[in-house]
């Protein structure tokens, strides 16, 4: 099992939680998704992670990698 960290912009509340971890638990490998807020990083696990296409569908999702 893989962990990815990926800082991430515009994360401000709940909501924005939200939307993130729908976006993402459907993706190929993706286990758990967590967000924390106050860091804006966004920490997931699962196996043979696409680090790009996760990064590319957080950016569509408004949340943007830094």
């Amino acid at each position: 099992m893989e962990q990815l960290n990926i800082q991430a912009s515009k994360i401000k509340c709940g909501g924005c939680v939200s939307s993130i971890e729908k976006g993402l638990n459907g993706f190929t490998g993706i286990t758990e998704v967590k967000v924390d807020v106050e860091s804006n990083v966004v920490s997931i696990q699962g196996n043979e992670l696409d680090k790009t296409a996760i990064k590319t569908k957080l950016a569509e999702l408004g949340y943007p990698a830094v």
